[in-house]
Order: C-alpha cells, then sequence, then structure tokens
C-alpha cells in the first residue's frame, strides 16, 4: 500500500484521506482519462484516451507516429487523470509515473482482452509486432505504474496524496 498523507490547506480540515482502494476503483472503472507527456521543447502536450487499469497500472495505446508516442521516446515522464466535471461531489485522481513499453505477447494478450470487456467490440485487438494491430496500423501499448497519485475529493474537499515505493 502506498504512503497516505492529507493536506488540510487544500479543502475541510476534518475531512479523511481517501483511502487507495477507492481510488484504483476509480481508475479500473473510468471510461476517460487525460494523458499529459512533455514536447522536446518543453510544451505539454494533453490529450483524452481510454485506458485499463491492470497489476496495479494504467495502460494505454497510441500509435507509433502520434504526437504522445514521439513525446514519449524523448520523455517517458506522463501525468493521467481520469474523474468528473463536477464542482461539487465525486473524485478527481491524478497519477504521475513513467510510461514503459509493454512488448510481451502474452500481457498484450490479457491486456487486449481487457480492452475489449472494458470498451466493447469496436475496442477489439489483435496481438501482432509487440502491440495491438487494428485498422490504422500497430499502437504501441505502455504501463503507467503510479510513483505519485493525488485525490481530489469534492464531498467533503480534501486533497489526498500517495506516495509509492519505488
Amino acid at each position: 500500500m502506498p504512503q497516505t498523507d492529507v493536506d488540510p490547506r487544500f479543502g475541510d480540515p476534518e475531512a479523511p484521506a481517501t483511502p487507495w482502494p477507492v481510488a484504483e476503483q476509480l481508475l479500473s472503472s473510468a471510461e476517460l482519462y487525460w494523458l499529459t507527456t512533455v514536447r522536446p521543447d518543453g510544451r505539454p502536450h494533453v490529450t483524452p484516451l481510454i485506458a485499463v487499469w491492470h497489476t496495479g497500472a494504467l495502460h494505454f495505446c497510441t500509435g507509433w507516429d502520434e504526437r504522445k508516442a514521439r513525446n514519449l521516446a524523448a520523455n517517458p515522464q506522463v501525468v493521467m487523470t481520469t474523474g468528473n466535471n463536477a464542482l461539487h461531489g465525486g473524485l478527481d485522481v491524478v497519477v504521475e509515473g513513467v510510461a514503459v513499453r509493454v512488448e510481451d505477447p502474452a500481457t498484450l494478450h490479457t491486456l487486449a482482452a481487457e480492452w475489449e470487456a472494458k470498451y466493447g467490440p469496436d475496442w477489439h485487438f489483435e496481438v501482432a509486432e509487440g502491440g495491438f494491430a487494428n485498422l490504422h496500423g500497430v499502437a504501441l501499448v505502455f504501463r503507467v505504474e503510479p510513483t505519485t497519485a493525488f485525490g481530489f475529493a469534492k464531498s467533503p474537499y480534501s486533497q489526498t496524496r500517495w506516495r509509492f515505493p519505488t
């Protein structure tokens, strides 16, 4: 389990920490995530995408020639965010980590099955060439294991930080 801290400056001073399993449930069930990468010139790049939570990490895929893949080739540090846009109620989670390419065929087959189970048959992938093959070519698959994560609860307001052993 990660080390858990609440910062009372950013919410109700009496608000409890959000338990990590609550954040994991959100990371597992969310349909949409926002990925932030860094361009080679230092400018941020943010894009929405779908992902799956598997074995303690978020997984996403992208075409090898897409901006995010090119950014990751130069700097694998990322932030992935999910939650809701409501001001009152709910939880937003921000995951910081390093995007590591997944190429193991057995893991890719497991992830492909999880993608389709979560998102339906429109998101069926065949495993080929160290990634997911679809009508547009081969997508690279990345794993982001949290190094630090933040939970922003909105009823009551609180900020929880989780730090993971390295």
